[in-house]
C-alpha cells in the first residue's frame, strides 16, 4: 500500500500555497474513526503509510524527509451480490408460497431486498480501501492514488476539507498554463493523418498530441534527451500494449496487445484513421538506472516501476523512493517542455506536423 514498496501509481496535483511540517496537526484532527465504530454508512479519515488501521498520525510515523505519507482510508460493509441474490430468492420463494401466486409484483420484491439488506449488512465484515497520498514539503506537489473520477471526487474535497486547500490536478492542459503558460483553447487542433478525407479533430488534446509526438520523437531521433541542467543523457522507449483514440465517426478507441503493437501496420492504419496514442507502456532510463510505467494522454502514472534501492531501513527506503519518482518526473516534464516549445510556435509546429504525417504515411503503408 502506498509509495513505500511495490510498483506504484499516481496522479499529480498543484498545491496553491505551501505546506510545513505542522500540517501533520490537520490531517491528524480528521484522522479515521475506529473501525469498531462502522455501521450501516461508510466511514473515512486519514491513516498513516504503515497500514489502513493505522490511526497515530504524528511527524514520527508520516513525515519522512521533504515528504508526508499518508492514505485516506475508507471502510465500509457491503454485501456480495451473488449472496443478496440467493437470500432474495429464498425469501422470494416463501412469499410466493404463502400467498398462492406464480410471481410477486415488483413492489414486494423490492420490499424482500430492502428487508434482507437490512439483516445481513450488519453481519458483513468492513470491506477497507484506501488512497495513498505523498505531500511534499520543498516543492508544493502532492501525489496521490486517486486514478478513476470517482476516487478523485473523494479525495479532493476530503484534502480540501483537512487543509482549506483544493488540490490542482495535473493534466496536459494545466501543465501547460503553469509551465509554459500556454492555453490549449489559444491552440488549433493538430491532425497527423495525411488523409485529408478525415474530418479535422473537433477538440484540441495536448496529451493525445504528446504522446503521439513522443512516440514520433523516439522512432526518429532516437528517444534520447538532457535535462536543462546538462549531466548524463536520458533515453526512452514505447512498448505495447497501446491504445489509440479519436472521437468522431467509427471506433473511439482501438487497442492493440501481444506481439510487437507498435511495430504492426495495424498501429500504421490507426494513426492514419485520424487516432492518436492515448495509452502505453513508457520506459525511461539512465545510465544503468531504470523506471517502467504505463503513461496516459491525462498524465496518469500507472504501474510505476523504480529502480532498485539499497536502503535497509523503511525511512530511508520510502526517501530513496520518493527522488527515484521525483527524477522520474522532471525527465518526463522535460520531454513535455520540448514539445509545448514546439507546440506554441505555428511556423515550426507546422513543420513537425509534416513531418509526422509523412511519417505516419509510411507505417501505414500509404
Amino acid at each position: 500500500m502506498g509509495f513505500d514498496s511495490g510498483n506504484v501509481s499516481f496522479r499529480l496535483f498543484h498545491l496553491r500555497q505551501g505546506f510545513t511540517r505542522d500540517a501533520v496537526e490537520r490531517f491528524a484532527a480528521l484522522a479515521a474513526p475506529p473501525i469498531e465504530t462502522l455501521g450501516r454508512d461508510p466511514i473515512q479519515g486519514w491513516v498513516s503509510g504503515r497500514h489502513l488501521l493505522d490511526r497515530d498520525i504524528s511527524e514520527a510515523n508520516s513525515v519522512f524527509g521533504a515528504w508526508m505519507h499518508l492514505c485516506l482510508m475508507r471502510a465500509e460493509r457491503k454485501i456480495p451480490e451473488a449472496l443478496l441474490r440467493a437470500y432474495c430468492r429464498i425469501e422470494e420463494e416463501t412469499e410466493r408460497l404463502a400467498r398462492g401466486t406464480d410471481m410477486l409484483p415488483r413492489q414486494a420484491r423490492a420490499e424482500i431486498k430492502t428487508r434482507v439488506v437490512e439483516q445481513l449488512l450488519p453481519t458483513m465484515p468492513p470491506t477497507l480501501t484506501g488512497l495513498p497520498m505523498a505531500l511534499s514539503f520543498r516543492d508544493d506537489l502532492l501525489l496521490a492514488g486517486a486514478m478513476s473520477d470517482q476516487q478523485l471526487d473523494r479525495f479532493c474535497p476530503f484534502f480540501r476539507e483537512t487543509t482549506g486547500v483544493m488540490p490542482l490536478l495535473l493534466t496536459a492542459e494545466t501543465i501547460a498554463l503553469l509551465r509554459r503558460q500556454v492555453n490549449a483553447t489559444d491552440l488549433l487542433p493538430s491532425s497527423f493523418t495525411p488523409d485529408q478525407s478525415v474530418e479535422s479533430d473537433i477538440e484540441i488534446s495536448l496529451g493525445l498530441e504528446f504522446l503521439t509526438w513522443m512516440w514520433f520523437f523516439w522512432e526518429r531521433e532516437g528517444g534520447t534527451f538532457h535535462l536543462p541542467d546538462g549531466g548524463e543523457p536520458y533515453g526512452f522507449m514505447f512498448e505495447g500494449p497501446v491504445m489509440f483514440f479519436r472521437e468522431g465517426q467509427g471506433a473511439h478507441e482501438a487497442v492493440l496487445r501481444k506481439g510487437s503493437p507498435l511495430l504492426s501496420r495495424e498501429a500504421g492504419i490507426a494513426l492514419y484513421c485520424g487516432k492518436k496514442l492515448k495509452r502505453a507502456k513508457f520506459t525511461l532510463a539512465r545510465g544503468s538506472r531504470q523506471w517502467v510505467a504505463t503513461v496516459d494522454a491525462d498524465f496518469g502514472i500507472r504501474a510505476l516501476k523504480l529502480p532498485q534501492t539499497e536502503q535497509p531501513d523503511p525511512a530511508g527506503r520510502f526517501e530513496e523512493r520518493m527522488l527515484a519518482i521525483e527524477e522520474f518526473w522532471r525527465a518526463y516534464m522535460t520531454l513535455y517542455d520540448r514539445f509545448l516549445d514546439l507546440r506554441r510556435q505555428p511556423a515550426v509546429w507546422q513543420q513537425q506536423v509534416d513531418g509526422m504525417r509523412a511519417w505516419v504515411a509510411q507505417r501505414a503503408g500509404a
